[in-house]
């Protein structure tokens, strides 16, 4: 049945631990770019892939098929069926997302797919009902995936008081010189010469002593304070933003083949093959 409608109805069997192609990029024979997986159709009781349904639109235009498990090779986000040829899924069934794949189906679809080569070849009188899901069937067996993995730098955020500023007043004094004009009065003498005295009848010198008085104003400085308002001060605070390098040391793992005896091979670790596909 669909994987889809196993995770959705049996999750208390499966839980969260399956793995889910859908989506991936399809790649056939000679890395001929195919269409895309469209889903997987698995066992109800273990939810083990069995085959892979793909969305065949870049060698016919509208056909899905339904192609063993054991065919495909996973590489990250890529699914490739090195010995699927564009004849044979011109020969397949189309596939209808939520029909049942039964029987006839699945042994129509075999016989195209096992006649091409000889690894998936059996004797047609020992199909059953469940001939492929023996485990020994390489045509359905998953294929078995090593996961390199690497470490990446995971930077989290937290706020914390970073400081804390405290704004007040005081009182600070100084001194101060200011000019200010006063005014004050002086006495002024005039003194003139009479050339023309006359005589002053019964006058003796030093009887009659007079005196003249003059008050004589001035203004002096009164010096006061007062208190005036020469700036506001409005508190608050902004966020900014500054950036920081986090340094720290991360690993990965890496790739190791061993080889024993005379096996030569390509860029990517695998065993090479001559035009027949089989390995050198």
């Amino acid at each position: 049945m669909p994987l889809s409608d196993i995770t959705a109805q049996h999750s208390d069997v499966l839980g969260n631990d399956y793995y889910d192609p859908t989506g991936q990029t399809a790649y056939g024979m000679n890395g001929d770019k195919i269409g895309t997986i469209r889903g997987a159709l698995a066992e109800p009781e273990t939810g083990k892939i069995r085959y892979l349904i793909v969305d065949v639109g870049g060698w016919f235009s509208s056909k899905e098929v339904v192609v063993p498990v054991g065919m495909s090779q996973f590489q990250g986000d890529e699914v490739h069926f090195t010995n699927l040829t564009k004849e044979q899924v011109g020969d397949m069934r189309e596939y209808r997302m939520g029909e049942e794949y039964g029987e006839e189906a699945q042994m129509s679809d075999e016989r195209v797919l096992r006649a091409a080569h000889k690894d998936y070849q059996v004797d047609e009188s020992q199909y059953a009902a469940k001939a492929g899901y023996r485990d020994d069937d390489a045509m359905y067996q998953t294929p078995e995936k090593l996961r390199l993995l690497e470490e990446r730098l995971m930077v989290n955020k937290d706020r914390f008081v970073a400081g804390s500023v405290e704004v007040g007043k005081r009182v600070e004094s100084h001194q101060e010189n200011v000019n200010v004009d006063l005014k004050r009065e002086e006495v002024v003498i005039e003194r003139h010469a009479v050339t023309d005295g006359q005589p002053v009848e019964g006058a003796v010198l030093g009887a009659d002593s007079q005196t003249m008085r003059v008050d004589l104003e001035a203004e002096r400085a009164n010096v006061s304070k007062q208190a005036f308002v020469t700036e506001e001060v409005t508190v608050g605070k902004r966020e900014v933003t500054d950036s920081q390098t986090v340094t720290d040391t991360v690993s990965r793992e890496v790739l190791e083949v061993n080889k024993t005896g005379d096996v030569r091979l390509d860029a990517d670790g695998k065993p090479m093959m001559d035009d027949t596909n089989r390995k050198l």
